[in-house]
């Protein structure tokens, strides 16, 4: 898939929908943002279709980007919510996702989370290992009520994705490993306040290679048919998500007809409801950062293109070595390589190293592509600088759906103590 295939040059002009970025970036301050409504609900789309005739739940990865309009204009089409927290948990509940479509899952449930999710009557816990299993049956128990459990199953299957993203692997902390996995079910088939519903299994992030999704669902098949066997009825499987989408870099994108075909081919005969947990896939390429160029330096072995952007509002380049396509807002004719760098005090705040994109001057616009997923939600105030905001497009319309906050605001965060 083309990098910029929800974001056009109509003209010389990159537009969202039927948004010219120049003309948002009048009234929105740089860096923005911007994210494409008729995107995610073709990507939504894209994975509903292929997975149509299952008895199937798309539950959106909360984590890609948690922002309530995000949020809600996926519920409108159908979508649960794949947890990791209570916060995300009450984003989910507060956008118009029903606790019946939520599922929590993540290594470190507190005390506090488990109970609250009880309080919502979520769809069901993945439960990542044995001693949490044990506080949510004592938490449901003295709740007086059940929970309903998927055991994540960690089934050893190599990703090929970035080591910082892969959680498939024996030696991850993710999951039971899936040849230990009846003991610990037989476990929480014995447990109050506990009933297992389902197997659940998420073997990385951004991957490309459709092999290990088709080799951890042929291990997930055979361990459900053995639970059967030994009388704990499995009525949910839930196969994560964790397909990578085109950064720019390479021209592949899995093909999700045919990663829905695997899921179809090892489970669909087992007479279970499936749940898919697609994040990065649904937002990722829904959304850009917009950036003004502060200034072009032209150094002795490197020209550097110095934007208003930095890393503390899109970390993926500096934390995993990420590719992301740059392109200029207005087409050029004329190309020029740059290092691309924001301003932030780190060497590590370069989006691009040795990077053709258009040649610029101070105060061009760029888009950094890519960048609806993992972009605001790992976002932070680091140098002191205030948020990107983020605005939401639909047609001819854009609403701001998180507002920059000023320095007033920032500095409020703190207190001082009385001593000083």
């Amino acid at each position: 898939m083309h990098p910029l295939p929800y974001f056009p040059y109509v003209g010389q002009q990159m537009h969202v929908e039927d948004v010219a970025i120049s003309d948002l970036a009048q009234h929105v301050p740089t860096p923005f943002y911007c994210y494409s409504s008729a995107a995610i609900a073709t990507n939504y789309k894209r994975y509903s279709d292929a997975f149509s005739g299952l008895d199937s739940l798309i539950c959106y990865a909360v984590k890609a980007n948690s922002n309530q309009a995000i949020l809600a204009t996926l519920a409108q089409l159908g979508a649960g919510a794949d947890t990791v927290s209570e916060g995300e948990i009450r984003r989910a509940l507060a956008a118009g996702i029903k606790a019946e479509k939520i599922v929590f899952a993540g290594v470190g449930k507190s005390e506090q989370e488990i109970r609250y999710a009880l309080e919502q009557g979520i769809l069901q816990f993945n439960v990542e290992s044995e001693p949490e299993l044990e506080r949510i049956s004592q938490i449901a128990s003295q709740m007086n009520t059940t929970a309903r459990v998927s055991i994540r199953v960690n089934p050893d299957v190599e990703a090929k994705t970035h080591a910082k993203i892969t959680t498939g692997k024996a030696e991850n902390k993710f999951g039971i490993n899936i040849d230990l996995a009846p003991t610990l079910y037989q476990k929480a088939a014995s447990l109050p306040g506990i009933e297992v519903t389902g197997v659940d299994v998420h073997i990385g992030s951004q991957l490309i290679d459709l092999a290990p999704f088709d080799l951890a669902f042929a291990k997930v098949a055979e361990l459900v048919n053995t639970l059967n066997a030994q009388g704990i009825h499995i009525k949910v499987i839930d196969i994560g998500g964790g397909l990578g989408i085109n950064y720019g870099e390479h021209s592949d994108e899995p093909d999700i007809i045919t990663y829905a075909q695997h899921a179809k081919q090892h489970l669909g005969n087992l007479g279970c409801k499936i749940i898919i947990e697609p994040g990065r896939s649904l937002v990722g390429n829904a959304g850009v950062l917009v950036s003004k160029v502060e200034y072009v330096k032209v150094g002795q072995v490197r020209t550097f293109l110095i934007l208003d952007a930095a890393m503390n509002d899109l970390v993926r380049p500096s934390m995993y070595d990420a590719y992301h396509h740059i392109a200029t807002v207005s087409k050029k004719a004329e190309q020029a390589t740059y290092d691309i760098v924001g301003p932030v005090c780190e060497t590590g705040d370069t989006f691009a190293k040795n990077r053709a994109i258009g040649q610029c001057e101070e105060g061009d616009l760029v888009a950094i592509m890519g960048a609806g997923a993992y972009g605001a939600v790992m976002a932070s105030h680091y140098n002191s600088r205030l948020n990107a905001p983020e605005v939401l497009v639909k047609g001819q319309e854009y609403s701001i759906i998180r507002e920059r906050i000023d320095f007033d605001a920032l500095l409020a965060m703190d207190t001082i103590p009385s001593w000083l």
